[in-house]
């Protein structure tokens, strides 16, 4: 008798699903998921719009997204090359989730560094006691 498969969780340790809950929650991911949400863009309008990343680190994103099928990259046979980006179908799905996520950690902010200052000062006081 075979045995069957064992259900699709991201807790379990050896589930591949943990692969894609590490590309989707990669920052970088999340900021290009959010440019590309608005329309198709070229490498160097990615590269301006996102602030703090590097050409590695987009090249990097761009190659997992574009292997894992969330973004479609076109290039036209033109001299120079263009290249452009655009979500895939499925790429399209993750608009909903990553705009929620990044309208929350917005509207939180300010509770958030609070917190981190107080835990700071407190971590501060008890080094200093």
């Amino acid at each position: 008798m075979s045995k069957s498969p064992s259900p699709v969780s991201v807790l379990d340790a050896q589930c591949p699903s943990r692969l894609v809950l590490d590309r989707i929650a990669d920052k970088w991911t999340a900021l290009i998921i959010q440019l590309l949400s608005k329309k198709t863009m070229r490498y160097a309008e990615l590269h301006r719009e996102i602030g703090g990343i590097s050409q590695k680190m987009l090249t990097q994103t761009l190659r997992s997204l574009e292997r894992d099928g969330l973004v479609e990259r076109q290039v036209y046979p033109v001299v120079p090359p263009r290249v452009e980006y655009s979500l895939s179908r499925l790429g399209r799905t993750l608009i909903a989730p990553l705009r929620a996520l990044c309208r929350w950690s917005e509207k939180h902010l300010a509770e958030l560094q609070a917190n981190r200052a107080r835990a700071k000062a407190k971590r501060d006081g008890a080094e200093n006691n």
